[in-house]
């Protein structure tokens, strides 16, 4: 339920018969011994906190208090839903990492968490007293007045007895009187603190609420995802490049073996046509699945890193190609990967549509950014859309924050420059 759909049921006319007023009366009751505590731990923590910290005893109460925020706000959304079912988001996001310090890291530089100490200091300062002021004001008016009989009878014996100190009820008739005065004012007042806890609500839905941060908090666990996704991604590659490695190809190689052993043995024909048939085809097999092993997730890449696989590459285009790649020191696996299947695919572009006669691939590794470039002299006009993967490598280099950069006027040269972080922002911490 809304603020909006809160004020549609205050002004309904079955809005007194329902549960409504009893929550909201609850709700803003039930600020005061909240708020009572909130003002004393923030008072003590500050105040301990403060005299200790040049023994450097008080830092873990100071960090308590400007973590205080944290628990207060979550209480204060769950005690929300005693008249708003509709929940309200939480605004941090997840730590990258594990252990406590990884979460204490997050939670300092989160906004959000500053906005629920301010809160904090709002509630325990001004909000809880005033609402206690309210609702103990409704209660004493409206109690004193129904109790006024009672008192006169247990009290007074049937004398006379002072009503909230302004008006002096000196027999029974008029202390019912004030009774039934009690009684109508009940739901007369239910409708005051109805708006009160509608104001309430709105206003700690308005400051705990994710905001604008909250967006970014959601678009930055996107781009974790994401990037969870390609490590899955990644990692599946390899299981398949061992299983392919391990398996397979060795029993491609045994079937080859076994069978250039059948065929030193000169069967007769047609025997012997057929064996030295199968041999030949368990060798183009054996080719074959080595390239895609290759295509997969090289060897060369886990063993020796990107420049000794981009050579590698190079020396089985089609087309000549030079590299000067100075990478000194390897890369994160993410970054290495990525940028070679980047590389592998502007090669394959280069040899398949191109018509170039060479091509060059140069990079160098500046400590914080990795820059490569291909270049080749062919005709040009190549594009990131039309179906030559370059579409799929720019979303992917994309999830490591990187570019990827196109040149490719008609007539020639095409360059197409890579550029991404050392270390992506989501391996930072």
């Amino acid at each position: 339920m809304s603020s909006l759909t809160l004020r549609q049921a205050i002004l309904r006319r079955r809005y007194l018969l329902g549960g409504l007023p009893w929550r909201a009366a609850l709700y803003l009751l039930s600020s005061v011994p909240t708020g009572a505590a909130l003002l004393a731990s923030v008072l003590l923590l500050a105040v301990v906190g403060s005299a200790l910290s040049l023994v450097l005893v008080g830092l873990p109460l100071l960090l308590m208090l400007a973590l205080i925020g944290v628990p207060v706000a979550a209480v204060e959304r769950r005690r929300l839903r005693l008249i708003d079912p509709v929940p309200l988001g939480d605004p941090h996001r997840s730590p990258s990492g594990t252990g406590l310090l990884a979460w204490l890291r997050t939670r300092l530089r989160e906004q959000a968490t500053w906005r629920e100490f301010r809160y904090v200091l709002l509630f325990a300062g001004v909000l809880w007293p005033l609402e206690g002021l309210l609702v103990g004001g409704v209660l004493t008016v409206c109690g004193a007045l129904l109790a006024t009989p009672v008192v006169m009878a247990a009290v007074t014996g049937g004398e006379e007895v002072r009503v909230l100190k302004l008006y002096l009820a000196d027999s029974y008739p008029q202390a019912f009187a004030l009774a039934l005065l009690g009684l109508v004012l009940l739901p007369v007042l239910a409708y005051p603190l109805g708006w009160a806890a509608v104001a309430r609500a709105a206003l700690t839905r308005a400051l705990l609420s994710a905001g604008g941060e909250g967006l970014d908090a959601r678009i930055e666990e996107l781009g974790r995802s994401r990037m969870r996704l390609v490590d899955a991604f990644e990692a599946e590659r390899r299981r398949i490049e061992r299983d392919l490695h391990d398996g397979a190809q060795q029993r491609l190689v045994a079937l080859s073996m076994t069978l250039g052993l059948a065929r030193l043995e000169r069967p007769a024909e047609p025997l012997g046509g057929l064996l030295a048939k199968a041999h030949e085809e368990a060798g183009e097999a054996l080719v074959e699945i080595r390239e895609l092993i290759r295509g997969i997730h090289p060897q060369v890449l886990t063993d020796r890193g990107l420049a000794a696989a981009v050579e590698d590459v190079a020396d089985r285009s089609a087309v000549p190609v030079d590299v000067d790649l100075d990478i000194p020191d390897r890369l994160p696996q993410p970054v290495e990967t990525a940028v070679y299947f980047a590389l592998c695919e502007a090669l394959a572009n280069v040899a398949k549509h191109s018509g170039a006669s060479r091509a060059r691939v140069t990079g160098r590794d500046d400590g914080e950014r990795l820059t490569v470039e291909v270049w080749d002299d062919g005709t040009g006009g190549a594009a990131t859309t039309g179906g030559t993967g370059l579409q799929g490598v720019a979303d992917r280099l994309s999830v490591l924050d990187g570019r990827l950069l196109l040149s490719s006027p008609a007539g020639g040269p095409t360059v197409l420059r890579i550029d991404v972080p050392r270390i992506p922002a989501h391996l930072v911490e």
